[in-house]
């Protein structure tokens, strides 16, 4: 389940964990899907950051501010701005 939602959708760690709960999946079996789903966090990042600027405005600052409240690291929030904006 968390291939398949990566495969149509960018999340961060932390989002991809609490989507799974919402599906019903316990705390345990999320955080084993994700650690083993072979996700790039940082292109994850780069992937929503793009999804964002392809309908709306915004700094640098913003968008990493977004990012970091969808549940990106701060590390992993500025690379994904840093490669969005190329």
């Amino acid at each position: 389940t968390a291939k398949d939602y990566l495969s149509y959708s960018g999340f961060s760690k932390k989002g991809l964990i609490e989507q799974l709960k919402f599906e019903g999946y316990s705390t345990k079996e999320s955080n084993y899907a994700v650690k083993y789903c072979g996700a790039s966090w940082k292109k994850q990042a780069v992937r929503v950051a793009k999804d964002y600027l392809s309908y709306s405005s915004f700094s640098k600052k913003e968008l990493i501010e977004q990012l970091e409240f969808d549940g990106f690291t701060e590390s992993e929030a500025k690379y994904g701005v840093s490669k969005a904006y190329k």
